[in-house]
Parts: C-alpha cells; sequence; structure tokens
C-alpha cells in the first residue's frame, strides 16, 4: 500500500517523535516505520497504526502518486520477440516436415 511518507514524516515531526517513539506508540518495529518514511510502503495494518496515533484520516495519508512499479515503462519488446520466435518455431517444423517427409 503506498503511503504517503511525507505527512507520516511531517506528523511525527510536529508531536516531536522520533521513528523510534511513533513505532512504539503505534506497535510498530522501528524499521517499518523507516520502510514507510523512505519508501512510502506499508501494509493496511500499518497504515491503520500510524494513522490512530497520528490522528490522520487513512485517505489523506495514502498517496495519491504512483509507486516506483507503476511507473515503469512497458517492455515493448516483447511481444515483436514472442512472435518472431512463434513464426521461427513454425517456419522450423515445416520446413522439417517438408525436408524429413520424402
Amino acid at each position: 500500500m503506498n503511503v504517503n511518507a511525507e505527512i507520516v514524516r511531517e506528523k511525527r515531526l510536529q508531536k516531536g517523535w522520533t521513528q523510534q517513539q511513533l513505532g512504539d506508540v503505534a506497535g510498530l518495529s522501528l524499521r517499518t516505520i523507516q520502510r514507510v518514511e523512505s519508501q512510502g510502503q506499508g501494509s493496511l495494518e500499518t497504515c491503520n497504526a500510524i494513522c490512530a496515533v497520528l490522528e490522520v484520516a487513512r485517505e489523506d495519508l495514502l498517496s495519491q502518486t504512483p509507486s516506483a512499479d507503476q511507473g515503469r515503462a512497458k517492455p515493448v519488446w516483447l511481444l515483436p520477440t514472442c512472435l518472431a520466435l512463434l513464426i521461427g518455431f513454425a517456419a522450423g517444423v515445416v520446413v522439417t516436415v517438408l525436408f524429413n517427409g520424402s
């Protein structure tokens, strides 16, 4: 789940908490808080716990920007490569049948 890391960090700092303190209050590990703030990634349970202790609505915390995976370009070479492979295979079968059939 994509979480707006800037909001988490901003709200945490407004409360004067360290990442460790936020983790303790939310019942999450320091590593989880670090991942949320650095990568913007967290489970639904993590998001709910952070929302509860930072007093933020979940809708406000969820990131509307695409993640790095969503922003990746699709491999445009995949379809032509598969078609070429299929045509080559079919041509090989035809040639094999023609020359071995006599």
